[in-house]
Order: C-alpha cells, then sequence, then structure tokens
C-alpha cells in the first residue's frame, strides 16, 4: 500500500510540505485535493528555493507547488515509466485515469543498468494464465502447436519443432541428420559453447575455423579449407544478429553433399538476400533464453521444410516414443520438449517481434549516432552486401584488448553492465584440441564488448554509457 506520507493536501502549509518530506525521506511531496487528485508536486528544492525569496512555512503550500509535474499513467507500460525519470525526477506519481494519485514509483541509482531484459509488455499474462487455468501446463497443449506454427510461418519453413532450449535444438538436429562418431562437424571459432558442445554430444569431432573481419561470421573461405572426406556438416552461427554468408555457405555444402545447421540463436529475424536466417539450411535453431530477441524463459526451436525430419525430430525430442503406438520407443530418444506455458508465453512475444526489432535498431542506431564523434569506438557492421542484420546486444570495439577492458571497468563503475565479447572456442583449454584456423577471432574477440540493450536504455542512460566510455577514450 502506498505511503501516505508521500501524499500533501492542497490546503497544508509548507510546514506541513517540509514535515512529509522529512518523514517519507525521498524528498518529495505529491499535491493532491480532497479526493486525492494530483495538483502538483513539492520538492526539497522547491521549498528551500520559497523560503529564499521569502515564503514562510506557514504559507500555503499553494506558494511553492509546481503544478507542471512528472507522472505516469497506470496504465502506461513500464519502459514508458522508466524513460520519464532524468537526474532531477526520481519519484513519479502514479495516477488512474481520474487523475488520482494510487501509487508512485522510483527510480533507483544503485540499480545495475543491465545488459539486457525481457520485454513482457503484451499479452504474455493473460495467455500465460489461459494456459494455467486450462491444467494444460505440461508439454501438451495449444499454445505449443500454435507457437510451432506461427515462429516457422514468420521464418518462412513449413514445420517447427519446440524444444526445452537452443542447445537441446542444435542437438536434436544434429542427431536426426545421423551426425555421430567418426564424423566432423565444422563450426565457427566465436560462437557460445552449446554449439560446439551441441557437436561433441553425438560423439562426432567439432572443427573450429576462423570468421570474417567485416561480419564476425564464419569465413567461407576457411571452411572450404577444413573440408575432409569426414566432414558431415557444417554449422554456421549468426554471431550477434549478423547473418552469415548464407550463399557461398550454402553453395559449399550442395558442392561438398554436406548438411547445413544454421545457429540463429541471436538472430530472430535477420535476413539474408531477403530470406529470413534458418530457413536456408537443413534445419535452423533457435533459442529463446531470457535475453534472446524474443524469449518464453527457456526454450528453442526447430525450423524445417523437409517433412521427414520434421517428423524424426519430434520422435526423438519425445522420448523416441513412437507417434502410433503409446509407450512404444522406436529410437534412444531425449525429453527435449517445450512447456504448454512457456510456449503461451512465446506465442504473446512472437506478436510483438516487429515492434521489439525495432526498438532495438533504433537503440543501436541511437548509439550508433554518438559514438560517431568518438574516434576509437566503432559499432558491429551493418552494412554488408546482401545481409539485414538485427540488434541482439549491441556490440562495440576498440583497438586493442587492453583499452577494451578499461572501458568494461568504467561502465561497471558507473553501475553499468558491461560484457566481453565471447571467449574464442580456441582459447579454451577444454576445445583446443579442434583447432583448424584462429587469427582473426583471437584479435577481434579481444577487443568487442556490450552494451546494454534493453527497452529501459533511454538517451539518459545512453549518455551515461558514453561518459563512462570516454573517462577511457577521448
Amino acid at each position: 500500500m502506498m505511503k501516505m506520507n508521500i501524499l500533501c493536501n492542497e490546503k497544508s502549509t509548507v510546514r506541513d510540505a517540509l514535515d512529509k518530506i522529512n518523514e517519507n525521506a525521498k524528498g518529495v511531496v505529491f499535491i493532491v485535493d480532497d479526493n486525492q487528485e494530483l495538483k502538483g508536486v513539492v520538492t526539497d528544492g522547491d521549498v528551500r528555493r520559497g523560503l529564499l525569496r521569502g515564503v514562510t512555512v506557514d504559507a500555503s503550500v499553494g506558494e511553492i507547488v509546481s503544478r507542471e509535474c512528472v507522472y505516469a499513467r497506470s496504465s502506461d507500460e513500464p519502459e514508458k515509466v522508466f524513460k520519464r525519470f532524468s537526474e532531477k525526477v526520481k519519484v513519479i506519481p502514479i495516477v488512474n485515469d481520474n487523475m488520482q494519485v494510487i501509487d508512485y514509483s522510483e527510480y533507483n541509482s544503485q540499480v545495475k543498468l543491465a545488459i539486457a531484459q525481457p520485454q513482457l509488455n503484451g499479452k504474455e499474462l493473460d495467455y500465460l494464465l489461459d494456459a494455467f487455468l486450462s491444467t494444460w501446463i505440461s508439454s501438451t497443449g495449444k499454445y505449443v502447436t500454435q507457437f510451432e506454427k506461427e515462429f516457422s510461418d514468420y521464418c518462412g519453413t513449413k514445420y517447427g519443432v519446440a524444444t526445452s532450449n537452443g542447445t537441446t535444438a542444435l542437438h536434436l538436429a544434429l542427431v536426426v541428420l545421423g551426425i555421430g562418431e567418426g564424423d566432423e562437424v565444422i563450426i565457427p571459432d566465436i560462437t557460445f559453447a552449446a554449439t560446439i558442445n551441441s557437436v561433441l554430444y553425438t560423439g562426432a569431432t567439432p572443427v573450429i575455423v576462423d570468421i570474417e573481419a567485416d561480419s564476425w561470421c564464419i569465413d567461407p573461405d576457411e571452411i572450404e579449407k577444413a573440408i575432409t572426406e569426414k566432414t558431415k556438416a557444417i554449422i554456421p552461427v549468426h554471431i550477434y544478429g549478423q547473418p552469415c554468408d548464407m550463399g557461398r555457405i550454402m553453395e559449399i555444402a550442395k558442392r561438398h553433399n554436406l548438411y547445413v545447421v544454421e545457429d540463429c540463436a541471436e538472430a530472430h529475424g535477420a535476413m539474408y538476400a531477403g530470406k529470413k536466417v534458418g530457413s536456408f539450411g537443413d534445419i535452423g535453431c533457435f533459442s529463446f533464453f531470457g535475453n534472446k530477441v524474443i524469449t518464453t524463459g527457456e526454450g528453442g526451436m526447430c525450423i524445417t521444410d523437409n517433412q521427414e525430419l520434421d517428423q524424426k525430430m519430434r520422435i526423438y525430442r519425445d522420448h523416441g516414443m513412437s507417434r502410433e503406438r503409446k509407450y512404444y520407443h522406436e529410437v534412444v530418444g531425449f525429453n527435449y520438449r517445450m512447456t504448454n506455458l512457456q510456449a503461451a508465453i512465446g506465442v504473446a512475444q512472437l506478436e510483438n517481434i516487429e515492434k521489439t526489432l525495432e526498438w532495438r535498431e533504433e537503440l543501436e542506431n541511437s548509439y550508433r549516432d554518438k559514438l560517431n564523434a568518438v574516434a576509437e569506438i566503432n559499432l558491429q557492421r551493418n552494412d554488408l552486401p546482401n545481409r539485414k542484420k538485427i540488434t541482439w546486444l549491441v556490440t562495440a570495439y576498440v583497438s586493442d584488448e587492453e583499452k577494451r577492458d578499461a572501458c568494461m571497468k568504467a561502465m561497471v563503475d558507473a553501475n553499468i553492465d558491461a560484457r566481453p565479447f565471447f571467449v574464442p572456442l580456441s582459447e579454451m583449454e577444454i576445445y583446443k584440441n579442434y583447432v583448424f584456423s584462429n587469427k582473426v577471432s583471437k584479435d577481434i574477440s579481444g577487443r568487442g564488448f556490450n552494451l546494454p540493450t534493453s527497452y529501459v536504455v533511454g538517451k539518459e542512460q545512453i549518455d551515461k554509457v558514453i561518459a563512462a566510455i570516454k573517462t577511457v577514450i577521448a
């Protein structure tokens, strides 16, 4: 319940307002009438300025009230409320449709500005409650089917198979393609560990190759060099939302009779030559982890145009159980299923994906505009031919690792979350035996870091990030 010591009646005196400001320790009171309708605010600064110009403490609080005040409505989306805060405004009254104060929102400057956080301002709660009340809360329910259909349609493929997470999606894809012991799978050096781990789960041998300097994606020239008679598949990773050169990769795969499993965990909606990523290879794999473009908390998806692969993935995903005969298992399968509750959130998230991608792009462009004046820092390329990247995490890079680390420290000191670029797989002891080439990846990784990329980041937050960076780079 809202503390009444943050409300002050318009008939009160300056002394009354000052007493309440002292009591609530927030530096402000909201001035209301007898019906609690908002009439303005009074801050400790307003009191001080009033006293300096001769207003007495026994005068009406109306003598010092700020009538033009910042407030939010109870129906406003969280990010809209957040963006009303500023260096001067830290506590905002929340009003109903009748302008009555019903609550307040307070900005805590000690809360770290996060790298990413989910945007849940659509129908997520409505669909989640619907799924909950239906009692279909496990891996069967209308939302699982709906999410699979609508997400595969969005990506431009015929089939979608929802999974428990992005890693299980990758593993499932490799298993149904028959990848196993004695096979080699080519992967990029710059990626999250799930990519290489999914290969190792099958018993196959990963082959780590270098990346392109401009896109940071797997280098088709290095793929070609690494192919042997044991090579069975390629996993191109659309890193940080940047599409790989799928034209060349698919040409190489066709020429050498190789499978292609696209790792699209960070690239929902990205496009190559006008076609969405995930729709080029035999199977495209997505993650819906909490920091992804759209999320189900945990969750993943395999998409394909191949009906046989679709059916095989459904069997392996569900313990290897026959689809015709209950509790009869045809293969050694897995429990890689998504719940109806998760899928309900996914359906709501997908409804707003274009809006989400739009604000993410606008956010990156705002960073880009501000950083143009900072000579030594650049953002991920967004002008490569045939590639329409999306913004997953805004990613910057500087001249060397020492400056990168100094920039990140300056951000952390300013209470801003900072993340380094992915560590190359080739740098980790457990993966070193699988390296084919890694010259570019080692250079790029040491210079890159991520900037806060979420709906709460506005002009003031961007300025704060850049101010921190400028303490290192003039």
